[in-house]
């Protein structure tokens, strides 16, 4: 198995602590939500519950259990690493990509609000008149404040105490179940079609029963943790588990047909008035946990929308020594932030619901576009793609449709999150490629001469003994202008030994590959990194180990050139140069590129952080400076000569 994620218990253990608590607290508000306020009948309650069955039957199991698992970026899954199989295929696969990797961020500011909070709210069975929004926005201030502290320990405990949740929902809903047990009958998908189709405004409770399927994009998301292998036999139990509590909860509005059920939440009446306050403890576990979850999917999100030049570089802090375990301070802070404000605007889980499900709604018709093209790779049969398109666009397109009654009703704030993030997206890689398509480029072999002649020329103060450059360069062949006029012209650099390097970014999520390639023996190298959308690119390291490696073949030698230090072996100095670009005045560009590149250079500044600290510099060793990106000269400049009085 790749990444070592073979099939064992404890890797079954480990998958349902990471990979379904968003998908398995789902029981604690969905029926509430599709029953609402409705007069109780049986075609509602049977509908309602087969609507469910064949919801998570066919887009978490058949969809992202069975076909998205398949399309696995070297045991690493997600829009992104979906985007990496297929982008060479159109260019304009960025679009969905960008469209669903939104959407999915904007879904992790709100699945924490609504989780909790349906918890929480489980105490006024207990307790009528308790104030839950302060318990709600504690639990959530205390869950991202420790996130800078990283989860190694306690997610050794989310395994066991997800067990214990989806073994409560079993057991209460097969207890719930024996009062009704002709509930089942609606495993029968006529039920579910009968009620959508025949029934005064059924269509539209596909809104809230799509709810119960919005963890499975997380699922898939969360592949490179656990492995297909032990996802796909874990979610037996836990889709068992699910209908199970479903079907309880679904007998429990059996004895109220004719009636309504008050504002009563189906999920908390199953159990005896005795474990209720275990069984809101637990509940309250499993929100946390499944909130924690999003959280570092949506840290994973954003790393590697920056690899794909698709967000601004910001800080990112690795807080143990766990694979894939990272913290980024200011999405962590931003979805604190964001999270307060949907809780103290919404204030009910109720509420919450309305904004709920629309945004990873599209996030799924996205996938799909992305993985219609993957199976065209794969060279699966085309008409069993043709139908996998059209039958998966057909129904998400229903939910969606559904999805837009919410709009008016807080449908647009996570709409509204999605766009924000979507134009960010939008301006960084378009910022990005005129930058790049700008940079001016000469060819580097011509200038290898003076380079020589530099590095000797002792009328020339040494600049450092190893002096290194990153550059943009995909050829050895070619250098950029602006480090030309850095070393020859802007102050001439002397320096014992040049480095160039090159980083490269590739589909294979976790490659870490060097070439070497000699421009000057002795005295000027380039390096060629080839590292995957998931790795940091930690320069001082990976240069360091380049140059341990070089050192010990006998390539190159790093021990100071000067008398004093060289007779006692001292290993001379490295100082790195970042060129940083700012938007020049002496431009002529149309409206709309100069409110494009304002706009990227106003992320960068505020947003971004310092392109030293992006490559993992030491600050201590870099020198940076700034020059001017002209992109379109000013031209028809007139003026006219006077003569002095």
């Amino acid at each position: 198995m790749k990444n070592g994620h073979s099939l064992t218990a404890g890797g079954l253990l480990v998958a349902l602590g990471i990979v379904y608590g968003d998908i398995g607290t789902s029981p604690l508000y969905v029926l509430k939500a599709i029953v609402g306020d409705q007069i109780i009948t049986a075609d509602l309650a049977l509908g309602s519950f087969s609507a469910i069955f064949w919801t998570i039957t066919l887009l978490t199991t058949i969809k992202y259990i069975w076909l998205a698992l398949q399309a696995d970026n070297r045991g690493e899954g997600g829009i992104f690493a979906l985007f990496t199989l297929v982008r060479n295929s159109r260019s304009w696969l960025i679009f969905p990509a960008m469209i669903g990797g939104a959407a999915l961020l904007a879904d992790g500011i709100i699945t924490p609000c609504i989780s909790v909070s349906s918890a929480i709210e489980g105490l006024r069975n207990i307790r009528p008149d308790i104030p839950t929004i302060p318990l709600v926005l504690l639990i959530i201030t205390v869950l991202f404040s420790v996130q800078q502290l990283g989860t190694k320990v306690v997610g050794r405990s989310f395994g066991p105490l997800i067990l214990v949740w989806f073994s409560m929902l079993g057991v209460l809903g097969v207890f719930g179940l024996l009062n009704h047990p002709e509930v089942l009958k609606g495993l029968n998908p006529w039920y579910a079609i009968n009620f959508l189709v025949n029934s005064p405004g059924g269509f539209w409770i596909l809104g809230a029963v799509f709810l119960c399927t919005t963890g499975a994009e997380a699922l898939y998301s969360d592949l490179g943790h656990c492995g297909k292998s032990n996802i796909r036999i874990s979610w037996g139990l836990v889709k068992t588990c699910l209908l199970l509590n479903y079907a309880g909860q679904t007998a429990w509005l059996m004895n109220f047909e004719g009636s309504t059920i008050s504002g009563k939440n189906p999920f908390f009446e199953l159990m005896p008035s005795w474990f209720l306050p275990f069984g809101i403890m637990i509940a309250t576990v499993a929100a946390i946990i499944a909130s924690q979850a999003l959280i570092s999917g949506t840290f994973t999100l954003i790393t590697e929308a920056m690899r794909l030049n698709l967000f601004p570089k910001v800080r990112v802090i690795f807080p143990t020594e766990l694979r894939g375990q990272i913290y980024v301070p200011m999405v962590n802070w931003a979805m604190w932030i964001g999270c307060l404000i949907i809780v103290l605007y919404f204030k009910e889980s109720a509420n919450m619901e309305a904004a709920y499900g629309l945004s990873i709604n599209i996030n799924m018709l996205m996938t799909t576009i992305l993985l219609t093209f993957y199976l065209q790779k794969k060279s699966f049969n085309s008409i069993a793609i043709k139908v996998f398109f059209f039958s998966y666009i057909f129904i998400e397109s229903c939910f969606l449709i559904a999805n837009l009654e919410k709009f008016l009703h807080g449908g647009w704030v996570s709409m509204g999150i999605s766009l924000s993030l979507f134009s960010v997206m939008w301006i960084w890689l378009n910022g990005f490629k005129i930058k790049k398509r700008y940079t001016e480029y000469e060819e580097f072999k011509k200038h290898l001469p003076t380079l020589k002649e530099l590095a000797v020329d002792d009328t020339v103060p040494k600049f450092a003994t190893h002096l290194v450059y990153l550059t943009e360069a995909h050829s050895p062949l070619k250098i950029e202008k602006k480090v030309i006029y850095s070393l020859f012209q802007r102050r001439p650099k002397r320096a014992d030994t040049y480095w160039f390097l090159h980083v490269e970014v590739v589909d294979e999520p976790y490659a870490r590959e060097y070439q070497v390639e000699t421009l000057i023996p002795g005295v000027a190298f380039r390096i060629d990194y080839k590292l995957g959308f998931r790795v940091e690119p930690r320069m001082n390291r990976l240069f360091r180990h380049v140059i341990q490696e070089m050192s010990e073949s006998k390539e190159v030698e790093i021990v100071s050139r000067y008398e004093s230090l060289r007779k006692h072996n001292i290993p001379g100095d490295f100082r790195f140069v970042v060129l940083r670009k700012f938007l020049s005045a002496d431009n002529e560009l149309s409206t709309y590129e100069k409110i494009l590149m304002r706009a990227y250079f106003y992320f960068k500044r505020i947003l971004g952080i310092k392109e030293s600290t992006g490559f993992g510099l030491d600050t201590s060793s870099v020198t940076v400076e700034t020059y001017p990106l002209v992109l379109s000269q000013l031209t028809n400049v007139k003026m006219q000569r006077t003569e002095a009085k």
